[in-house]
């Protein structure tokens, strides 16, 4: 017999697993025809008055208390820490315990589940092996409290005589019971270096931990039972032990389905009809199960979200909040869009299908001349959050939060539940996205918005065309234009008037704000940048003070500094940054991180290939805008074949008297007055231009010297004002301008005379200056926004001839040097290269610039 014995216990250990997969199978299947049983019983329409009667607050207790009682689990945890050598800190005790905890209790596995998690979670404080033997050693004492209220319950039934109806399942009581003094006993009895951190006082801790968990459970589902207005309470308790006990034995995770039907069939024996039993467990498993679950799902999806965004460097995080953000403004505007449908067109939206399906996805208000207020304020914030402005987010809120309340109180559909809270889960997720402190309009946000303020406005006066009481029409007014009354519709038309005013503050509130970036003309500052690390091509033209300044600095020691001016929403800056060139890349990052603030973009206008590549690598496209003509001096001459017509001009302008001379200032009034009168006279009353060349200004003319040519009377015809470029290889000019009446070819007398003095003072260059846009979009294979540049450039604008500024220039460059347009990516190329030509083809007094009195935006501040 003995030996049998030990045939069988080898053949079960060898087994194991496949035996106990037929006794879970077999539980199960029990559990599947009890549970038809059972629910042959149940009556469906009885089963539904149980569920609805509950009132609010009944269902706001049963889902408190069922969180209050899942909180004696975390007891657990705590005591872990007394077997690691690091502590947690009590939050994240917290959090991982609560994760821990509901996953176990829910799912389970027979605490390998929670044996895992809390490796996991701990880990970081301890060795894995220590925390394995940790939360084995806790492991062991889950059930402790659960034997202690089994012994209890025996006592309750054949002491107090409560609960003898269920005597026949005294064995699985003492069964229970039975666990925690073997228990007490095999870590106390059994010398083991495993049980010596496990002294009594821990045991007690851990057991009494464990009563409150059961404990609170109990009391819980006793609590259900009271709320549904149950008796007979008393005798539930020895049941709900005795249900425990025997869903743990069935080894099925949660005990679900096994605890249910035992619950089922003992209920009834203390007289509680099926459905209302059903109800009962329902709501059990709902709040102390499914409710604690799902919170410690959303925890522990955030904790691992936290711990994937930290690997993969804060990537999943950032496309998650773009995402959001994308999706609030689109639920933003289609809210107010639909608002504006409904308060202008309610007939159209009842009639059109279409329309009319997206009703249960829209935010109620209180009324229609309400819902058109708050529409244009919706447009308003809209525009604020597509921007990304923080001073939109809590208006924003607001809005919505009331437009939510009112909503709920009118529709409680899912449909209408699942649009709330997925709006909420965007705008709370879309926050770290709004990180401007102001906002520009930029032309397609204008046009964007424009257009549906125009529609809102063009459609009800339509409606009130069609509504008006003094018209009468031929033909029968379209149902869907047709008003309740015309009164309603002058309700609706005094709303508009009061949703325009609100819009214009709302934006005026997003567009305040300091502009940090202009130090403002400060010549003094300007010179010593470049006398300190030298200047460029174009720094001179700061001199004109038609542009701000912005210094990048280290130390509080100015490094470089930006010549730029604004439009719309761009910082167009007038070449490359002047001044220590080790900086660039630093300087620019500073200056897009800070204009970006505000809702500006830079683009770099004529600068050149090695930059535009420094820039492309920031995250910057480019365009070809033209080319730079150079002219080698060292090998200049006008004579031979190629120059011939040019040397028969020089000796013609030689034979009549006409000298060149280099006047150094400062200058008289006299020779100022005779300037001005050669440039009006150049002009003939067009408008000069500005920012990337210069104009008529004596401030600018008296710093550096003027070349000049005279008549044979020594009267100053045409004058051209030296341009530094930072550089002792490369020499220029910028404003050169002659009398109407100077003889054919003055102009090549002025080149070709700074040519050859050039030359003589050791220059290897002279910068002829730009042909804007020629080069550019030529090939049919060639970017679009190129090819939409060549025809600017074929048609030209204003005075100016490209095309013909380049043939003259032609005739004497030895080399071509390509100069860029450098944009944001994002931006339209379109849009940057007109704001461009709007900001280079027109003069300003730079006065009233320096003064900031230049053409004020409508909102926020000024702009040119």
């Amino acid at each position: 017999m003995k030996k049998v014995g030990h045939k069988i216990l080898a053949f079960a250990k060898a087994h194991k697993t496949i035996l106990k997969g037929i006794f879970v199978m077999s539980v199960v299947i029990f559990i599947i025809i009890e549970a038809g049983r059972i629910g042959q019983e149940i009556d469906p329409v009885q089963l539904q008055t149980y569920l609805t009667d509950q009132s609010l607050g009944s269902v706001l207790s049963m889902l408190i208390l069922g969180l209050i009682a899942v909180l004696p689990m975390l007891n657990y945890d705590f005591v872990i820490q007394d077997f690691l050598p690091e502590r947690a800190e009590t939050k994240y005790i917290l959090k991982s315990g609560w994760v821990v905890n509901t996953f176990n209790n829910l799912i389970g596995f027979g605490g390998v589940l929670g044996a895992t998690l809390r490796a996991t979670y701990y880990g970081k404080h301890a060795d894995r092996r220590r925390v394995i033997f940790a939360v084995s050693k806790i492991a062991l004492f889950l059930l402790s409290g659960l034997s202690v209220w089994s012994l209890l319950a025996l006592v309750e039934m054949y002491v107090f005589g409560v609960g003898r109806q269920f005597t026949q399942y005294t064995i699985w009581l003492i069964g229970g019971g039975l666990y925690f003094p073997i228990l007490l006993g095999f870590t106390h009895l059994r010398e083991s270096e495993f049980f010596s951190d496990l002294p009594l006082s821990r045991e007690i801790r851990l057991t009494a931990g464990s009563m409150l968990e059961w404990g609170f459970a109990g009391a819980f589902f006793m609590y259900i039972g009271y709320q549904l207005g149950l008796t007979h309470l008393a005798a539930v308790f020895p049941l709900f032990m005795i249900a425990n006990v025997v869903g743990i034995a069935s080894m099925v995770p949660g005990a679900i389905g096994s605890f249910d039907i035992f619950m089922i069939g003992g209920l009834a024996a203390v007289g509680v009809d099926p459905s209302e039993a059903v109800v009962w467990l329902l709501f059990y498993r709902v709040f102390y199960y499914l409710v604690p679950f799902a919170i410690a799902i959303v925890i522990f999806v955030q904790d691992m979200g936290k711990r994937i965004n930290t690997y993969l460097q804060g990537i999943p995080m950032q496309l998650l909040s773009r995402a959001a953000h994308v999706i609030f403004t689109m639920l933003l505007y289609f809210t107010a869009i639909m608002l504006l449908i409904l308060a202008t067109m309610p007939n159209f939206a009842l009639q059109n299908r279409f329309v009319h399906s997206f009703t249960p996805y829209t935010l109620v208000f209180m009324g229609r001349a309400a819902n058109i207020v708050i529409a244009f304020t919706l447009m308003g914030l809209a525009r604020g959050i597509a921007n990304k402005s923080r001073k939109a987010y809590w208006p924003t809120i607001l809005i919505l939060v009331l437009g939510m309340i009112t909503t709920l109180l009118k529709d409680t559909s899912v449909r209408t539940i699942l649009f709330l809270g997925v709006m909420i889960l965007v705008t709370l997720l879309s926050k770290r996205e709004l990180y401007r402190e102001r906002i520009q309009f930029a032309w397609g946000d204008r046009f964007f918005d424009g257009v549906i303020y125009i529609a809102s406005f063009v459609a009800y006066a339509v409606a009130g065309f069609y509504n008006a009481p003094n018209i009468h029409h031929r033909r029968p007014v379209p149902t869907a234009w047709i008003f309740p009354s015309w009164r309603l519709w002058l309700s609706g038309l005094l709303a508009m008037f009061i949703a325009v005013i609100t819009v214009y503050l709302v934006l005026k509130y997003l567009s305040v704000g300091g502009d940090r970036l202009d130090a403002g003309f400060d010549a003094a500052r300007v010179k010593a940048v470049v006398d300190q690390f030298g200047g460029n091509l174009v720094s001179h033209l700061a001199l004109l003070r038609d542009k701000s300044i912005h210094y990048y600095q280290v130390d509080g020691q100015d490094q470089l500094f930006f010549m730029y001016r604004k439009k719309a929403d761009k910082i167009i800056i007038m070449g490359e940054p002047v001044g220590n060139q080790k900086y660039v890349v630093p300087a620019v990052e500073e200056f897009m991180n800070e204009a970006d603030k505000l809702d500006l973009s830079l683009v770099f206008y004529e600068v050149s290939e090695g930059f535009t590549m420094q820039m492309h690598d920031l995250g910057f496209d480019f365009m070809k805008f033209g080319e730079e003509g150079l002219v080698k001096l060292p090998d200049f001459k006008i004579s031979g074949n190629h120059f011939k017509g040019e040397r028969s001009l020089m000796n013609r302008f030689k034979r009549e008297g006409y000298t060149f001379d280099l006047v150094k200032p400062p200058f008289d009034d006299q020779f100022m007055a005779r300037l001005r009168q050669i440039s009006d006279s150049w002009l003939a009353g067009r408008e000069e231009k500005g920012f990337s060349l210069g104009f008529m200004d004596q401030y600018y003319l008296e710093q550096t010297p003027i070349a000049v040519i005279k008549d044979k009377d020594g009267q100053v015809i045409a004058f051209a004002n030296q341009m530094p470029t930072g550089s002792d290889k490369i020499t220029s000019i910028d404003l050169m301008r002659h009398i109407a009446d100077a003889p054919s070819g003055i102009m090549d007398e002025v080149f070709i005379n700074l040519f050859y003095w050039g030359r003589d003072n050791g220059y290897e260059y002279f910068n002829m200056g730009m042909a804007p846009l020629s080069g550019v979009g030529t090939n049919s294979y060639g970017f679009l926004e190129e090819r939409a540049a060549h025809l600017i450039y074929q048609y030209g604008y204003r005075f100016y001839d490209f095309g013909g500024l380049r043939g003259y220039k032609n005739k004497y460059v030895t080399k071509w040097v390509p100069r860029y347009v450098v944009y944001w990516r994002r931006s339209s190329v379109l849009f940057t290269m007109l704001q461009i030509l709007l900001i280079v083809n027109k003069k300003i007094d730079p006065q009233l610039y320096q003064a900031g009195m230049y053409r004020p935006q409508i909102f926020g501040p000024h702009n040119v």
